[in-house]
């Protein structure tokens, strides 16, 4: 593959080899010296046309970690605030001769324009309420180094379903590699045409008990134009991880949110006391993740062996 720009056209043999890659990349980490040389003299562009916390600096901190030159685009600190369009933009930047180009993007689609205008390799690092595969990526890499498959297994994503890129990303990874996907929550913000792409709509409450993974999603107030929940004290009431719900949970059970978590809303803070809350771990394993998609679309072919 040349580009990574979402899971439902993706290659099944380059997610496996990145989900292995990431298993050495995550050694590479725990040791004293981190760094690899392996994408010396490659640049690697970061154009985050929306605030990002964990996926910006865990994508910087993965190349750098190869040994690649970054450099940061700020829309606001760039000729666009002057008029310049978007493509022009890009192919000033293109000019520079960058290898890789990491984007993150409100309109859905737009990975894939980029990736048809210029000759880097380009990685979605989230466009819209479209996709964002590297998020999907690194929670199947989490729940495997935990519970040793991805098949075979039920996987339960809650909350803002109708906005939610991880949302889509994971339906996609999941089914792919043979497990259940059951999507919950509040019926204004739950399209039924997921359930034509394969996943099954729960009750929450009946559904908690059989999960073998519980990803709960952001309420996303951003994307929101109308009145989607009456409030989000009732919200939480009927689809938040209360108290009462994280104790139905079997303890076996991993419990994941992609960030920024709203504590209090779509979860208690009482969740990050269960051994099997794995939101932090998240995080750690998306610096390995991102540097296998690194690696695998950006090394040279006598690198990959």
């Amino acid at each position: 593959m040349r580009h990574l720009l979402d899971i439902e056209t993706a290659d099944r043999g380059f997610l496996d080899r990145v989900l292995e890659s990431a298993e050495v990349f995550l050694k590479v980490l725990e040791q004293p010296s981190r760094k690899l040389p392996t994408l010396r003299g490659k640049t690697v562009l970061f154009m985050f046309m929306e605030p990002s916390t964990r996926t910006q600096a865990s994508f910087e901190m993965a190349a750098k970690r190869l040994s690649a030159d970054t450099l940061n685009f700020s829309p606001a600190k760039s000729s666009m605030k002057k008029g310049e369009t978007f493509l022009d933009t890009l192919y000033n930047l293109q000019a520079m001769e960058v290898d890789g180009i990491v984007i993150r993007h409100s309109a859905p689609g737009a990975a894939h324009f980029v990736a048809r205008h210029t000759k880097a390799s380009v990685i979605n690092a989230g466009d819209g309420s479209h996709e964002h595969p590297t998020q999907a990526l690194l929670d199947a890499f989490t729940v495997k180094r935990r519970l040793g498959t991805l098949s075979g297994l039920k996987v339960l994503i809650v909350g803002d379903i109708l906005h939610s890129r991880v949302a889509r990303s994971n339906l996609f990874l999941w089914r792919m590699y043979g497990s259940e996907v059951l999507f919950s929550g509040p019926p204004t913000l739950l399209p039924r045409e997921f359930e034509e792409l394969g996943a099954k709509v729960v009750e929450l409450d009946d559904a908690l008990p059989e999960a073998d993974v519980v990803m709960v999603l952001r309420l996303q107030r951003e994307r929101m134009e109308g009145s989607f929940v009456p409030s989000v004290r009732e919200y939480r009431r009927f689809w938040g991880m209360t108290r009462e719900r994280l104790k139905a949970l079997r303890e076996d059970t991993l419990l994941m949110h992609p960030g920024p978590v709203n504590w209090g809303v779509e979860m208690d803070w009482e969740a990050q006391e269960r051994p099997n809350t794995v939101i932090l771990e998240q995080v750690r394993n998306g610096v390995a993740v991102r540097m296998a998609v690194l690696y695998h679309l950006l090394a040279k072919a006598e690198d990959l062996g």
